[in-house]
């Protein structure tokens, strides 16, 4: 429920730029236990916040915020990591989401001091959030072992998905390939802040809804992949060697997907 990404290096930084995925968290069904979890898988230390924020964790690395956690906030709600982007004014990107096609789920509101945020689902259905920073930012450190690392949208109607981004976020869009798939980068202000995969071939059923994929980075894929089955979850991809480095689809004993990425962003 708090929010940076920002530029092209995100070793270590203070402002989010708007349009650039800048936090993730978590809304699970036992934050005990994902606390038990991701502090043990990726080295995080937890902070969790008084009543005031209903229990919110956020996740510290070394010292700094890389993401969040939560509990479900109601009947139905998956177990699910959520991309937040930056923006300076939430309220006008939900009004570019609406006019768009995509659907506002959780009206712009301030979180007491920390700042502001809405909650969305683009056209095809694919769930994502927006954070206007207050006194909480976002992340502060990216890209290094244990912090967020690549946003991924994952997506039947590539097109749609284009169309609506674009006109939300400003971003443009190139295509490439990913281990000799289609692949479309998103840039903002001519850097790549987001992927886009086409949810296309035999891999992707039909029970599978469109949504946002979070990757954190390690230092050894197959290391957190083996850590990650050893402490109660899944591997629903395993290690992939692609031209960035090696990556792997997991899933937290509570059925959150997330991925790790060993290589360059």
């Amino acid at each position: 429920m708090l929010a940076p990404m920002s530029g092209c290096d995100h070793a270590a930084m203070t402002v989010p730029t708007p349009g650039v995925p800048n936090w993730v968290d978590l809304a699970t069904s036992d934050l005990g236990g994902a606390i038990r979890f991701y502090t043990e898988l990726f080295g995080w230390t937890a902070e969790v916040s008084g009543d005031d924020f209903g229990g919110y964790t956020t996740f510290l690395l070394n010292g700094l915020p890389v993401a969040g956690a939560g509990p479900l906030y109601g009947e139905g709600q998956p177990t699910t990591w959520s991309t937040y982007i930056a923006t300076d004014d939430a309220d006008l990107i939900a009004a570019r989401v609406a006019a768009t096609g995509g659907k506002v789920l959780v009206a712009p509101f301030d979180v007491m001091d920390q700042g502001r945020m809405a909650a969305f689902l683009d056209p095809s259905g694919a769930p994502f959030s927006v954070w206007e920073g207050g006194m909480m930012r976002g992340a502060e450190v990216f890209d290094v072992p244990g912090a967020l690392t690549w946003n991924e949208l994952n997506t039947r109607d590539v097109d749609g998905a284009l169309n609506f981004y674009g006109a939300v976020f400003g971003w443009t869009f190139r295509e490439t390939a990913v281990g000799g798939l289609p692949y479309l980068l998103c840039d903002n202000l001519y850097q790549p802040v987001a992927g886009v995969q086409p949810m296309i071939g035999a891999g992707w059923t039909d029970d599978v809804s469109p949504y946002w994929l979070v990757y954190f980075a390690v230092g050894d894929c197959d290391v957190a992949a083996d850590h990650t089955f050893a402490l109660g979850g899944r591997i629903l991809s395993p290690p992939t060697t692609i031209a960035i480095g090696r990556y792997a689809v997991l899933a937290d004993p509570q059925g959150a997907i997330f991925a790790v990425l060993a290589g360059r962003r």
